[in-house]
């Protein structure tokens, strides 16, 4: 999930426990060229209110003038952005790109039962363990049910859509360096939940970048303390050993799915020597980090660094393999 979807989440939180009704919306499916994917989510008020994406502004737009006239009423229906426009549920809107989509609209009540489905909404998206959010189309209320393994985004029964969760991205940055700050703000606008970790004081206090959490431990304690999940990248940017190696020996003993480190193919010769003599790692464990970390553009500047870091982990969670970019 996108670090997006876990703020719609929180927010939707916040008004309901304020008495306010909501309109959660999924996507459910795209054709064609569209701006998101299926299970992106945004909620909205009826007064106009509203966090998250479904595309690039105009489907909002029309979503929220629509709600703003007294539609969606139901506790749930389907509605199609683009394509032909001739089904129940159209809209008038045309997508700018040629593509469509088609989106879940529910209604929820700012109630004990609301309250209670979105704590386990949140939950999900923080923890480790995947659910399918069973939605019934008659409005029968939505619960849960464990995801025995990985699948689609939606999936569609009888009148039933289910829309699976899990852990919303994270990426961990071991240490602050230029390459850090570039790499953390990159991941911010790529929908990454960021959190770097430096001990350092002077370095965090010319740190900032926006939105992004920063941990005055070690990293290797930070992630040593159960903050990875399957949907977490680490990557150390400092190019130094006391952070950058003691962060990998932490990193590989968890669930990340992208584990990397900055240097040279030297410097990661003679780091893999290191995290062998000295971190005891053996071969399996050595080949789960990245290094040198990255995709080779060529990267100079420590934006171009930051560039290759970040499109690397994106092609590994997109399941891409190098050689078929």
């Amino acid at each position: 999930m996108d670090h997006l979807d876990l703020q719609v989440i929180e927010r939707a939180l916040q008004w309901a426990n304020r008495g306010h009704r909501l309109w959660l919306c999924t996507v459910l499916a795209t054709f064609g060229s569209s701006p998101r994917e299926p299970g992106a989510m945004l909620v909205a008020r009826q007064d106009g209110e509203h966090l998250g994406s479904l595309s690039g502004g105009c489907v909002e737009e029309d979503f929220l003038e629509r709600l703003h006239q007294g539609e969606f009423a139901g506790p749930v229906q389907r509605v199609r952005y683009g394509g032909q426009g001739s089904e129940p549920g159209a809209s008038r809107v045309r997508l700018p790109c040629g593509g469509s989509l088609e989106v879940l609209v529910e209604r929820l009540e700012p109630d004990a039962a609301t309250l209670t489905h979105l704590e386990v909404v949140h939950a999900t998206l923080l923890g480790r363990r995947a659910l399918i959010r069973r939605v019934p189309l008659d409005g029968r209320g939505a619960h849960f049910v464990l995801a025995e393994a990985p699948g689609p985004a939606i999936l569609r029964e009888e009148g039933v859509i289910g829309v699976r969760l899990g852990p919303a991205l994270r990426l961990i940055i071991a240490g602050i360096s230029p390459v850090s700050q570039a790499c953390a703000s990159f991941a911010s606008t790529l929908g990454f939940e960021v959190i770097v970790c430096d001990p350092r004081e002077k370095a965090r206090r010319e740190f900032a970048v926006p939105g992004v959490e920063v941990q005055a431990v070690m990293p290797s304690t930070f992630i040593a303390s159960g903050a990875c999940h399957a949907a977490t990248a680490v990557v150390a940017l400092t190019h130094d050993p006391r952070i950058d190696d003691l962060a990998m020996i932490e990193a590989v003993r968890t669930d990340a799915f992208y584990i990397g480190v900055m240097g040279s193919r030297q410097t990661s010769r003679q780091r893999e020597a290191r995290l062998r003599r000295s971190g005891g790692l053996g071969s399996e464990q050595i080949a789960r980090i990245t290094m040198p970390i990255g995709l080779g553009l060529g990267s100079k500047t420590p934006a171009e660094i930051a560039l290759a870091v970040m499109a690397d982990i994106v092609r590994v969670h997109r399941g891409k393999a190098r050689d078929a970019l």
